[in-house]
C-alpha cells in the first residue's frame, strides 16, 4: 500500500533567471529544466521523509514524457503514468526578470486525464487531488471519480485549491465536486478566493467543509483548522528565492506525516521547513539520500 497517491499533473518546467529582458533581442540569463508538475512535486517531497509515494498522471507519448517518469523513478516515487499518443506532455515556463515573476503553462496532456487512467482500485493511505484537475471542466469527473474510489479506503483524501483566479470563478463547482474530501490546501488568495476572508477566519470557515483546513501563508507559516481548533505557526524566514512548488512539497509532506502517525501540530511544523527549504531554491525536488 502507498502512503500517498498523488493524482493530477506531471509536467516540465523550464525556468528562466535574467535581469531586463529586451523585447525583440536576446539576454543572458540562466535556464533550468526540471520535472515538475504540483502532483509530482507532492509525491518526491513525501518520499525524501520516508514515505512511499505514487503519482496518476498523464503525460504525452514523447521523449519528455518518459524523462519525466524515469525522474520519479529516480525520486523513489512509484508512477502510474498513462502515455497520450494524441497529445504532448505538458509544461510550465516561468520567467524570473526585474524582479517579477511571470508564468505560461501548457497542461498538454494533463489536460487529457481521464477517469480511465484511475486505478481500479485506489490504494493508498492518503490521495493528494490537484486543484487543476477539480477546476478544469474536462478532468473534474477525474477527481470526483478519485474521490469516490478512495473514501472509505485511505485515511485522508485531500485536495489543494491550486489557483485562485479559477477559484474566483468556480468556488461552488470547487465545493461540489470536492465534498468527499476531508483535508483542504489553500494559499492565502486562494482562501480569500473562496470565502472572501483573511486567512484565520478563512479557515475556520472552510473548516464546516472539511475536516482540515490548512492555509498556507508563505514565510508567515501557516494556519490550520484541525476539526474545529485553530493553530498557527510562525513559519522559517529565508530569502524568497523560489516560491514555485513550495506548497506542493507543503502538501506532502504534511500528508506523510499524517499517516506516519505524527501530531497534526508536527505534521504542520514539518510542512512548513518543507515549503521554506523550496522557496529558498534554487531547486524545487529534494537531493537524494
Amino acid at each position: 500500500m502507498l502512503d500517498l497517491l498523488a493524482i493530477g499533473d506531471l509536467m516540465l518546467d523550464v525556468r528562466v533567471e535574467s535581469g531586463d529582458l529586451a523585447p525583440g533581442g536576446d539576454v543572458a540569463g540562466r535556464v533550468r529544466v526540471r520535472p515538475a508538475g504540483t502532483s509530482a512535486n507532492a509525491a518526491v517531497w513525501a518520499a525524501s521523509v520516508g514515505a512511499r509515494a505514487g503519482v496518476c498522471a498523464r503525460v504525452g507519448d514523447d521523449l519528455v514524457g518518459r524523462l519525466l517518469v524515469a525522474a520519479l523513478e529516480e525520486a523513489g516515487v512509484e508512477p502510474l503514468v498513462v502515455a497520450d499518443p494524441r497529445a504532448e506532455t505538458g509544461s510550465m515556463l516561468v520567467v524570473q526578470a526585474d524582479g517579477e515573476r511571470s508564468m505560461v503553462a501548457d497542461r498538454g496532456a494533463n489536460g487529457r486525464f481521464s477517469v480511465d487512467d484511475l486505478p481500479a482500485t485506489i490504494d493508498a493511505r492518503a490521495v493528494l487531488i490537484s486543484g487543476y484537475v477539480v477546476l478544469d471542466p474536462a478532468t473534474e469527473p477525474v477527481a470526483r471519480t478519485a474521490i469516490a474510489r478512495a473514501r472509505g479506503r485511505a485515511q485522508h483524501v485531500a485536495v489543494d485549491a491550486a489557483s485562485w483566479p479559477l477559484l474566483a470563478e468556480r468556488a461552488e463547482a470547487f465545493f461540489e465536486a470536492t465534498r468527499g474530501c476531508d483535508v483542504l490546501f489553500a494559499n492565502a488568495r486562494e482562501a480569500e478566493a473562496l470565502t472572501g476572508e483573511e486567512p484565520a477566519e478563512a479557515a475556520d470557515t472552510l473548516g464546516r467543509r472539511y475536516r482540515t483546513v490548512v492555509v498556507k501563508l508563505g514565510p508567515s507559516g501557516a494556519v490550520m483548522c484541525w476539526e474545529g481548533l485553530i493553530a498557527h505557526f510562525g513559519g522559517t524566514e529565508v530569502p524568497d528565492r523560489n516560491p514555485t512548488g513550495s506548497g506542493d512539497a507543503f502538501d506532502g509532506v504534511f500528508l506523510a506525516a499524517l499517516v506516519g502517525h505524527r501530531s497534526p501540530a508536527d505534521a504542520l511544523h514539518a510542512a512548513c521547513v518543507a515549503g521554506a527549504r523550496v522557496a529558498a531554491g534554487p531547486e524545487a525536488w529534494p537531493k537524494r539520500r
